[in-house]
């Protein structure tokens, strides 16, 4: 099988070149060539000599995911499902706007953390994504919406976050490969003020990415307390909120100027009172913080249902009011199955009903504020 080079960094390519014989220069000459112009074959090097063209042909590849299902939201979001090479699938979202684009990407095929929230965690954990499969979501993205030849700000793609399938710090190793390619100096040179990596709190993981990354953090928490978040995140139970808020505070480079992101989903009758906002702003108390407010995006059989705009704005009228910037997120793709917590490769299989996911998922709140 041939060996994908989209997430060979500079030192790799050198490597491989100097394996078969060639310069350093024409490694290099490569590597620009994929990041910076979208080299999609080999074959179309024109400055490389017909032999080397051949010989490295037939070793290696670009290859792109190929797109199964291209939707566009009547707001203009764009989701693909994109099959790899050994069949399987992946979802990855473009969110355009009117001073910067969002791409969102997966690193695994499925996820193995059950959220109660999201759909995605309703789909088996198949497989981690290879550097080359993360760094491929970008490049198909940067093919499909015309986006090579432009550097920084006059990109159409401006940010990238993992938000998509699957847990990116359960696939440190291959993430952090992509990105590290992605941010070269001599390539893409994607700033990592532009990168959010979102993690629901691998909390032993946390501080190795941002000393290796510096990325920007994104915290899934969706609950004030270990009762609740164990429920809506299951990882809580290995990694509680108190060791999860110590790592944030001790993140790397966190600060005036950066802070950490809290994403909350509002789920009605669940997490969305004055009480829990109060708890929330007692949890961050000290940390560098935006919370991310998210109303909850419905899919097939979803255990819950989103908080109503009142108790959204009067929850997040309570964390400004506190000092926090807590903007409201607007759903984007709905009707496409593209917002957040709504992406899903696999094909749907008969679920509980509705009424045991309740019983399962919703707790009676009186019984946690006995304490």
């Amino acid at each position: 099988m041939k060996i994908n080079l989209l997430s060979h960094s500079l030192n790799e390519l050198i490597v491989l070149f100097e394996q078969i014989g060639e310069k350093k220069f024409r490694a290099k000459q490569l590597f620009q060539a994929i990041q910076t112009q979208g080299l999609k074959s080999i074959e179309d090097l024109s400055t490389f000599s017909k032999d080397l063209r051949q010989k490295l042909s037939e070793l290696y590849t670009l290859d792109r995911p190929e797109i199964s299902v291209n939707q566009i939201s009547r707001d203009s979001t764009q989701k693909w499902l994109l099959k790899l090479a050994d069949g399987n699938e992946v979802e990855a979202v473009y969110i355009p706007e009117t001073h910067r684009g969002t791409l969102c990407i997966s690193s695994q095929i499925g996820c193995t953390l059950t959220c109660k929230f999201c759909h995605t965690g309703t789909q088996r954990l198949v497989r981690n994504l290879e550097p080359h499969e993360i760094m491929g979501q970008i490049m198909l993205a940067r093919d499909a919406i015309d986006d090579w030849g432009l550097i920084n700000q006059e990109r159409k793609i401006t940010n990238i976050v993992l938000m998509g399938m699957g847990e990116p710090l359960f696939n440190y190793d291959n993430v952090a490969h992509a990105l590290k390619v992605l941010m070269d100096p001599d390539g893409m040179q994607w700033s990592k003020r532009r990168i959010t990596l979102s993690t629901s709190g691998v909390v032993p993981m946390i501080a190795k990415c941002g000393e290796e990354l510096g990325v920007n953090l994104a915290i899934s928490l969706h609950a004030t307390t270990n009762d609740l978040r164990n429920i809506l995140v299951p990882l809580n139970k290995k990694y509680p909120l108190e060791e999860l808020l110590d790592a944030c505070a001790a993140y790397p480079g966190v600060g005036h100027m950066r802070r950490i992101t809290f994403e909350y989903v509002m789920l009605k009758g669940v997490n969305d009172t004055p009480e829990h906002a109060k708890r929330l702003l007692y949890l961050v108390y000290g940390i560098p913080a935006k919370i991310n407010l998210i109303p909850f995006n419905p899919w097939p059989d979803a255990p819950f249902e989103r908080s109503s705009n009142n108790a959204i704005h009067a929850f997040a009228e309570i964390l400004e009011n506190a000092g926090y910037s807590s903007p409201v997120r607007t759903p984007r793709g709905e009707d496409i199955m593209a917002a957040c917590g709504q992406l899903k490769s696999e094909s749907e299989r008969p679920k509980r009903t509705l009424e045991a996911a309740r019983e399962t998922a919703t707790l009676n709140l009186m019984d946690l504020f006995q304490d």
